[in-house]
């Protein structure tokens, strides 16, 4: 009870700071929310579910759903793929390589958005990126002035990459700060038992990490399923013609360059509502797993 005492402040402060603003996300969803009622010069038109009927009867918006939830899960497998690679890696290296490894991992983790995305869109420049000046000078054809943003796969490919490169250390450290406090004992006992590599991987050290990886793949999703930055920055504000446009961008267009502030908060919502869906089913799914382990 006194634990709980303790906590409470940090728990009604947490609960002010996202209930707050989750309600006047909802309110301005249910109104004729635009430039003239933002500024006063008309009243504001109260439309119950109208912004979420236009939104799900918009053929925009699904394309935009669905190319936002490949993202995310490309984005999303690969951080877990190069996470647990790598802190796998760095419990089997010496101690400076391992410093090293995760000196450049936080590096990576502490960059600023805005700044990691306009260094990658430098690399990848088309006329003076570094990646090019190397692919032409091992002779590759085609590569001068190549434009890595104008198709819209290699638009999202080179995002995805450069979102994976400053969310796998997060993954990283929690998966061998997990493996790390796994006894030794455990593992040589499965040796002993005769289990191979890939068997003591899968049955005993997996389920060992089970809650360390929910954690790492919750907060990857909730990171990559709305990323902002990454996609407006390199892709000057979601590609040509919006080709690589993904839920947060098409919210930001929406309310801000197209002032329907009513509609932008609506798409906040469906948002809010599908990450909440998609981390109880994951949820469920793993302790699902545990029941049959």
């Amino acid at each position: 009870m006194m634990a709980l005492l303790h906590l409470a402040p940090a728990a009604l402060l947490l609960v002010a700071m996202m209930c707050y603003p989750l309600y006047q996300l909802v309110q301005i969803s249910l109104y004729e929310y635009g430039q003239a009622q933002a500024s006063g010069g008309a009243p504001l038109e109260f439309l119950g579910a109208g912004n979420y009927r236009a939104l799900f009867g918009d053929a925009e918006f699904w394309t935009v759903l669905l190319q936002t939830c490949a993202f995310a899960a490309v984005c999303v497998l690969g951080s877990l793929a190069v996470g647990i690679g790598l802190a796998v890696l760095a419990t089997k290296i010496a101690p400076l390589p391992r410093i090293l490894l995760f000196l450049a991992a936080i590096g990576a983790w502490a960059t600023p958005a805005v700044a990691g995305s306009t260094v990658w869109l430098f690399l990848f420049d088309q006329d003076f990126g570094l990646v090019n000046e190397v692919l032409t000078g091992i002779g590759i054809s085609g590569a001068e002035e190549f434009s890595w943003t104008y198709d819209k796969y290699l638009a999202f490919g080179l995002v995805a990459a450069e979102v994976i490169w400053c969310s796998f250390p997060f993954v990283l450290v929690t998966t061998y700060a997990g493996l790390t406090g796994i006894p030794g004992e455990v593992v040589e006992a499965a040796a002993l038992d005769g289990a191979s590599a890939w068997r003591t991987a899968r049955s005993v050290l997996l389920p060992m990490l089970r809650p360390v990886l929910v954690i790492a793949t919750i907060q990857s999703i909730i990171w990559d399923f709305k990323v902002f930055t990454q996609i407006y920055v390199m892709t000057n504000g979601g590609g040509i013609a919006g080709q690589n446009m993904v839920l947060n961008v098409y919210a930001y267009q929406e309310a801000f360059a197209a002032s329907n502030y009513g509609t932008g908060s609506a798409i906040g919502v469906v948002m809010t509502a599908l990450l909440l869906v998609i981390t109880l089913l994951y949820l469920r799914a793993q302790r699902g797993n545990e029941v049959l382990a």
